[in-house]
């Protein structure tokens, strides 16, 4: 069996950390007098805490002082850890612990690839962070995908090729990030939206050990 890298996005694809972002988002939208809508929150999937802003201040054509983004910023990253500060096992979306478990008595190296700065005290709450090798998050990386490189920096520190390495995403840039890197790109989502993913499972309770077993063997 060849050892492969497997690098997993965090938000959407391991826990569901998605809704938390967007309560503080809204709690900080709702403040600005801007209207903050599940629809709106579509646009920021994937995309940096600083984009998001210039986002939602779009949605309200708000202009702003860099001082008064930099205060929004900080806020709704306080309001977001106060939400995953009460996050247990009960939050890892259901079916990942499997493919995990399956990984590591296969002996492949896993890695976390997410935009996200808070992933390595995520993985201690719900408990899952002893299956990762290595961690790249928001912290490692200056640029957000579609560009490649928290991808690439994780199939580096695995110490494995990056081209077949396979990743799990659920956002379209990451999907495209993976694609650029010449990784297999799994969409966990709605394949409609993830059409450019490889393959596409709605999330991981339909991926089985005999997909795991042939990404291993091709």
């Amino acid at each position: 069996m060849k050892k492969k890298a497997f690098i997993f996005d965090l938000d959407g694809v391991i826990v569901d950390t998605a809704k938390y972002h967007f309560l503080a988002w809204q709690k900080l939208a709702q403040q600005l007098g801007i209207e903050f809508t599940h629809e709106h929150n579509e646009q920021l999937k994937g995309v940096s805490r600083v984009r998001s802003l210039d986002i939602i201040l779009g949605l309200g054509n708000a202009e702003a002082s860099q001082e008064d983004k930099d205060t929004w910023l900080k806020q709704k990253n306080e309001d977001y850890l106060t939400y995953i500060n009460n996050m247990d096992e009960s939050e890892i979306l259901e079916g990942v612990v499997p493919v995990l478990q399956y990984l590591r008595q296969n002996g492949q190296p896993i890695a976390l690839g997410s935009a996200s700065k808070n992933a390595k005290p995520i993985l201690e709450k719900v408990n899952i962070l002893h299956y990762f090798d290595a961690i790249v998050d928001g912290n490692d990386v200056s640029n957000a995908k579609p560009d490649p490189e928290v991808f690439l920096q994780a199939a580096q520190k695995l110490g494995m090729p990056a081209q077949g390495a396979v990743v799990f995403e659920d956002s379209v840039a990451g999907v495209q990030a993976a694609n650029i890197a010449n990784m297999v790109s799994v969409g966990i989502g709605d394949a409609a939206v993830l059409h450019e993913a490889q393959y596409n499972f709605k999330d991981f309770t339909e991926i089985h050990t005999t997909f795991l077993q042939n990404l291993l063997n091709n």
